[in-house]
């Protein structure tokens, strides 16, 4: 069944932020500063001019003020954020869903599960239940953000989108929102709170929060979400430091607690949850 839903940016304390996301976390040391692009994503990434902030951001920026590692970081596209780890230039890969590419350039520490969904604007996109009955819809266009990836199926299904001219590509969250409120694309894939978040940060937007239809389909399961660490830029010894510490914060869940601070439960409930 459809739900609509709707976020709003929780008031978030500093102080307990501090307690949440160190509470636990033993001090470690790393031999340089961690260089980490970042690409807006919501809530849980969020840029305004020089100032990053969100969930990921915020945990990071506690684990530097806990830990002697820091974290330098910059945002840009997704497809940039991926390819910088790819070639090397770039240490940590955050947020990002396990996938076999990814694994070649990288060592994946699990931190939450998540799955996309299938978004429309109710007044657009008919109700399906697969991605296959896309191809049904006569006209219907899929807008996605360029960089993303949820697994094989998921490239798969864009795959067969673009032979047939039913993709269209974006940067970011927040041109796929307004190519949808344009009308030029039916449908996009990703998590709820992500698309749910850059309504939140853009009024012109807003008008959105109450139009969002939500599907889970079959194709798009449930899967990992986490940090990847690079294999080609980080030495043995920082690896191992990073390694410990992130599996600190994952056996603490410190970004799940992070996630219920900045997103409504009902924008999270069906799309994110903490590791079983």
């Amino acid at each position: 069944m459809s739900k609509v839903y709707f976020v709003r940016l929780a008031l978030y304390s500093s102080a307990l932020a501090t307690m949440v996301f160190a509470a636990g976390v033993q001090a470690a040391e790393c031999s340089r500063n961690m260089q980490v692009p970042m690409a807006a994503s919501g809530l849980s990434v969020v840029a305004n001019g020089d100032l990053i902030s969100g969930v990921y951001p915020e945990m990071l920026n506690q684990l530097s003020l806990k830990n002697k590692c820091h974290f330098e970081l910059s945002i840009v596209p997704r497809a940039r954020q991926e390819a910088l780890f790819e070639a090397g230039q770039s240490d940590l890969l955050i947020p990002a869903v396990r996938t076999q590419k990814r694994d070649q350039s990288g060592t994946f520490i699990p931190l939450i599960q998540n799955r996309p969904m299938l978004i429309s604007l109710r007044h657009r996109g008919a109700a399906l239940s697969r991605l296959t009955e896309i191809f049904l819809v006569k006209d219907a266009k899929v807008v996605l953000v360029r960089g993303f990836d949820y697994g094989p199926a998921y490239q798969a299904f864009a795959r067969k989108l673009e032979a047939q001219g039913k993709l269209m590509f974006e940067a970011d969250v927040f041109s796929v929102a307004r190519t949808l409120k344009s009308g030029a694309a039916r449908y996009t894939i990703m998590e709820p709170s992500v698309i749910a978040g850059a309504i939140e940060a853009d009024m012109r937007l807003s008008e959105l929060h109450d139009q969002l239809n939500f599907e889970a389909v079959p194709e798009l399961p449930w899967s990992e979400n986490g940090v990847y660490l690079s294999k080609k830029t980080l030495s043995k010894t920082d690896a191992q430091t990073l390694g410990q510490l992130f599996e600190q914060v994952q056996q603490q869940q410190l970004v799940w607690k992070g996630l219920q601070r900045y997103y409504r439960k009902e924008v999270i409930a069906d799309s994110i949850r903490p590791l079983k």
